[in-house]
């Protein structure tokens, strides 16, 4: 069992209590390595609320929305977790998002300016495919951004909203098998290939190379990803 340590300020008096620490916690929620390790990560109640500055009364409040929203569970003498999901669910979102990214790819050829298209060849730009093992973390946290903007940029708020229920697990497993099976290697080509259909604003082809990098993962999950069972 781990128990993890957060980075968060504490609040100020903007806005309630519950709220900023329902954003500070999401937030740091979602920085979290949730697959790196083979255990549950912990949350230690006393230790948020000091950190955060606040009494017991508002980050209760704010974990009870979060518990609702799926991203912690509360476990009777146990603790407070945040949330696993199994190597099947993972499997299932993942086929899910492959359809959202897709479409978001066919809204971004109609909706990206030229600076849209230039923030993408800028994000892959500075890795050396052959160099990708000496900077693997960096690497996916530009791969995260790059989805990222894809769906932002499609102008679809509900894609967005959709997805950003996802964000938390596709970031962390998007993170650990990065690091397992070659995924960095197949992942930069592929980028590379679906930076090439956005530019040329082929729709039909950015949406199915996004679809099947994105399905890609599913199947690297189902191979390599046997710790998650």
């Amino acid at each position: 069992m781990q128990t993890m340590s957060f980075s968060v300020a504490p609040l100020d008096q903007g806005m309630s209590f519950k709220a900023k620490a329902y954003q500070a916690l999401r937030q740091a929620i979602t920085q979290m390595d949730i697959y790196g390790g083979p255990s549950e990560i912990r949350l230690d109640e006393r230790q948020l609320c000091e950190a955060l500055g606040v009494s017991r009364t508002p980050v209760r409040e704010a974990m009870a929305l979060l518990e609702q929203e799926g991203f912690i569970r509360s476990m009777p003498r146990r603790g407070i977790f945040v949330v696993r999901k199994t190597k099947a669910e993972i499997i299932e979102m993942i086929t899910v998002c492959a359809a959202l990214e897709g479409m978001a790819a066919r809204l971004f050829v109609e909706h990206a300016d030229e600076r849209g298209m230039a923030d993408l060849h800028e994000t892959f730009d500075r890795f050396a495919e052959g160099e990708l093992a000496d900077h693997v973390l960096e690497y996916s946290d530009a791969n995260v951004a790059f989805h990222q903007s894809i769906i932002q940029a499609s102008g679809c708020t509900l894609i967005a909203d959709l997805t950003d229920r996802f964000f938390i697990h596709m970031r962390a497993i998007r993170r650990v098998t990065m690091r397992r099976g070659g995924r960095a290697e197949t992942s930069i080509v592929e980028h590379r290939d679906i930076i090439d259909a956005l530019t040329r604003r082929d729709a039909d082809l950015a949406e199915r190379r996004v679809r099947e990098h994105t399905l890609g993962l599913a199947r690297h999950v189902e191979q390599h990803c046997d710790f998650l069972d």
